[in-house]
């Protein structure tokens, strides 16, 4: 009876542990040796799609990783990725064998691991690709690099790459955000295209790609390549229902030509891609010494104009707004120059746009407007105290909320923000920026005039700038100089004269230079307002301390210096203009 009880106790407990097993969170499978199942938990049964809630997947990975275990007597720990069409699961398991009552068996545990491997794919394709267009990142590029330096098989070649789109920003403030990722996109499309599976494309930055390109025979060979994808690129793009034309500037350097370690070879790169921008964009070029001389002569503006900022060895220039038809000075236009560690001025031409790129630029507008208040006594003696004060303003600015906010306010706190003028370019207009709708009237309740600088050669379109709301459209010294012997510019300066008159709009004729060109404008068109050479070269702030007219006669006589100052060395190529 007893042995009654005890045999009825283990059925007992036999049943609690199978119900247990059976409940198990893990997956748990035992087998023989000859690979028969002989027991499946729920769960197993689950992950291996055996009880029917999804097609069985391929299990010829988990079968020889059992035989592996069996065969060597030990346990065997692996990752299953078990596919089901598109549908991905990850098991990590552990296959132990055992003998048991003579037999040799296999105790197989599983945990799902899915979402955790999900997750860490996730952050692998964060760390290592570009979640916009799916390229390797810098890291990976770069790692590539290195292992073909590593191995430096004797007469390997390598090129790499650096390739930067001309005007993105622009595409960015015009079409939006939006458009841009798109460019980006279908961009990376084109220049992927033709490649082999030993070259690699990368995306490094917002709209900067590296190429490498391996293995190469001769330059001549990456030159054809190059410039087969620079024509790819010339088609347009047609995104979000516009027509869209993008160019790339692209520098190469070769290993070992010019470089031996993947940052070198980069650098190189990026210095022949600099040259490319600055010679007119869109094409391809290769690193020289040349091109090192160069970029270590920028480096040396960069350093001379940090420290110049530091040092306030910042002065200004006061340029006369004229009309043409009574000589009086209505305005004067302030030009920003630098004094260099000789005391030699620089013109803006050297540094404006690198202080720009270097985001200086901001410092230095207030620099100007320090220098204007300071000075304000002086420039009504010798301009008026009626005179407007221009002051440029880059693009880049006008299109930042939070510095345009700052400079109205410091124009407000001058205590005469209505003797201002602020000039920007024509495509900080057009831009699809908060200028127009946000800036603007910050300035408009102040009093701050606002004129379009440089009109005729940025962006504009007739559409765009019927919505336009400025005070004063300065044309271009382009379409002035010789407008007496050229046919095709005065056509132009009468629709643009036509035009501003429709639109409420003055107009100043930059970069008046000659006799010729004064008639010409007095004669045959409306335009009262020019700037340039013939009536005055700009002034220093010391002139005008030596000058301190005492009468109106005698301020006109100081602001205007005629043109033949410029036999003096003053000629229109001294870039004196911003």
């Amino acid at each position: 009876m007893n042995n009654s009880k005890y045999s009825g106790a283990s059925e007992a407990e036999l049943g609690f542990l199978k119900e247990i097993v059976k409940l198990l969170p893990t997956g748990l499978t035992v087998q023989d040796a000859q690979g028969e199942l002989l027991l499946v938990n729920d769960t197993a049964a689950n992950q291996l799609g055996m009880d029917g809630s999804r097609p069985s997947p391929n299990l010829a990975q988990r079968r020889d990783a059992c035989q592996r275990a069996l065969a060597a007597g030990q346990a065997v720990v692996t990752e299953e990725a078990l596919h089901d069409g598109p549908a991905r699961r990850v098991l990590l398991t552990t296959h132990r064998p055992v003998r048991l009552a003579g037999r040799e068996l296999l105790i197989s545990t599983s945990a799902d691991i899915t979402e955790q491997k999900n997750f860490e794919d996730q952050l692998f394709r964060s760390a290592y690709f570009d979640e916009l267009t799916g390229l390797p990142s810098r890291r990976v590029i770069e790692h590539r690099a290195n292992n073909l330096l590593a191995c430096e098989r004797v007469g390997e070649r390598f090129a790499l790459a650096f390739l930067d789109i001309d005007n993105f920003k622009h595409i960015n403030d015009y079409y939006g955000h939006a458009v841009g990722d798109m460019l980006l996109v279908e961009l990376s499309k084109r220049l992927g295209r033709d490649l082999r599976e030993s070259d690699m494309l990368s995306r490094i930055s917002g709209d900067e790609f590296l190429l490498l390109l391996s293995p190469i025979q001769s330059q001549d060979e990456v030159a054809e390549f190059m410039q087969s994808t620079l024509e790819r690129l010339t088609a347009p793009f047609f995104l979000d229902n516009s027509e869209i034309f993008a160019s790339t500037s692209v520098g190469v350097s070769l290993y070992p030509d010019h470089g031996r370690n993947f940052e070198t070879l980069r650098q190189n790169a990026d210095i022949a891609m600099y040259r490319i921008k600055n010679n007119g964009k869109g094409s391809a070029a290769f690193f020289d010494a040349s091109m090192e001389r160069e970029a270590l002569a920028r480096m040396k503006i960069e350093q001379s104009l940090r420290l110049a900022i530091l040092d306030k060895r910042f002065c200004c220039a006061f340029q006369s707004k004229v009309d043409i038809r009574t000589q009086a000075v209505t305005g004067i236009e302030a030009l920003v120059r630098l004094r260099d560690d000789e005391g030699v001025i620089q013109a803006p031409g050297s540094f404006i746009n690198l202080a720009v790129e270097l985001g200086l630029i901001d410092e230095l507008t207030h620099l100007v407007l320090a220098e204007i208040v300071k000075s304000i006594d002086l420039i009504n003696d010798t301009f008026g105290a009626d005179a407007t004060i221009s002051i440029n303003v880059a693009a880049k600015q006008a299109g930042n909320p939070a510095f345009m906010r700052t400079f109205a306010k410091a124009l407000e706190e001058t205590g005469f923000p209505k003797r201002f003028m602020i000039e920007v370019t024509e495509d900080a207009f057009v831009a699809k920026s908060h200028f127009q709708s946000e800036i603007l009237p910050m300035f408009r309740n102040l009093g701050v005039g606002i004129s379009i600088d440089d009109f005729g050669t940025g962006y504009s379109s007739l559409s765009a700038l019927a919505d336009i709301t400025a005070d004063e459209i300065k044309i271009d010294r382009s379409f002035i100089t010789d407008i007496h012997k050229r046919p095709r510019s005065q056509g132009i300066l009468r629709a643009i004269e036509s035009l501003s008159e429709a639109l409420g709009m003055t107009v100043i004729a930059e970069g008046l230079e000659s006799y010729e060109e004064l008639a010409y404008l007095q004669a045959a068109t409306k335009i009262r307002y020019a700037q340039g050479y013939y009536f005055a070269r700009p002034i220093f702030l010391e002139e005008l301390k030596l000058a301190t007219p005492a009468s109106s006669e005698a301020r006109v006589s100081v602001a205007n210096r005629p043109i033949q100052q410029n036999r003096q060395g003053y000629s229109r190529a001294s870039g004196y203009r911003r």
